[in-house]
């Protein structure tokens, strides 16, 4: 009797441990990329989290530089980044003509169709390029508040050589520093443009070294440094709205993804991530456990 009681315990046991194994493995793996910078870091560790708990088993492999991040998500090594419809546009699909929001994305989506990636519903924020003044700056000059009065006050002060700083990248390219210039009749000339690191220009606006620095729109140290942003009254700079883009081949499979993302990416707007970036960039928390309690914080059905 004992001996049946044995045999029946230990087959339960492993039927139970047989139905865990196979639960386990019926867990869909998704893979998850993101790019070597803060907003990506946070992004797809919120994003793995969440769908944790939706029953997926995603991996996230970080640090990935941008034309990588794209070749493992065409050739299915990924199958999910978050995008930036001013990347796709640009550096994969070479189109140069001014866009606004709502037609990049749509091009973007059509155009990354005919590459096996689907664009799925947008974020509410665009991690674009802005002009920013220090505060003291702000302060001095409340009546800049876009950059067609940012020129206005370069012009009448021309003799006070005020500076600007930019990052290097932005400073060199066609569709950066000149393209701007011309558009907006800047009076800016190598004798009062600092080129830096990005990260120093943050740091040169912090100090009030300059008049005016460019910066990224959902930044964490703008609000940390207590810096304005100025309106690009002519949209020169492009949209970097940020959505969620999953192979075709991985939705097909699993085709709640797409609604299952819907709500999470809503959540995303230009303020909410400048908190979460700045939470990592000036407070020096964790990514995973600022995800953790953003998800806390946004309880999603």
């Amino acid at each position: 009797m004992k001996r049946l009681s044995l045999i029946s315990g230990l087959i339960l046991s492993s039927a139970l441990l047989f139905a865990g194994i196979a639960q386990a493995a019926e867990k869909p793996v998704i893979r998850i990329g993101a790019r070597v910078f803060t907003e990506q870091t946070l992004l797809a560790e919120i994003t793995s989290q969440y769908l944790r708990s939706k029953g997926y088993d995603a991996q996230v492999t970080g640090g990935l530089g941008s034309n990588l991040a794209r070749s493992a998500h065409e050739s299915g090594q990924l199958d999910m980044l978050w995008e930036y419809t001013g990347v796709s546009l640009v550096a994969y699909n070479h189109v140069t003509e001014k866009l606004d929001s709502a037609q990049s994305y749509a091009r973007v989506k059509d155009l990354d169709a005919k590459k096996g990636l689907v664009w799925l519903t947008p974020s509410k924020f665009s991690n674009t390029y802005a002009l920013a003044l220090p505060k003291n700056v702000a302060e001095e000059y409340p009546q800049i508040s876009n950059i067609s009065q940012l020129n206005e006050v370069l012009r009448a002060e021309v003799k006070t050589n005020h500076l600007v700083a930019l990052d290097t990248e932005f400073a060199n390219r066609s569709d950066g520093l000149d393209g701007m210039v011309k558009l907006y009749d800047m009076n800016l000339s190598r004798k009062n443009i600092r080129q830096m690191d990005a990260g120093l220009v943050y740091t040169a606006l912090r100090n009030g070294q300059v008049f005016a620095g460019l910066v990224y729109t959902t930044d964490g140290r703008l609000n940390a440094f207590g810096l304005k942003l100025l309106e690009d009254d002519k949209h020169y700079f492009p949209d970097y709205t940020a959505a969620p883009v999953v192979r075709q081949a991985y939705l097909d499979a699993h085709p709640k993804l797409a609604e299952q993302l819907k709500p999470l990416a809503e959540l995303f707007d230009d303020e909410t991530m400048r908190q979460l970036n700045a939470r990592v960039d000036v407070d020096h928390e964790s990514p995973s456990s600022v995800a953790a309690d953003f998800l806390r914080q946004h309880p999603l059905n």
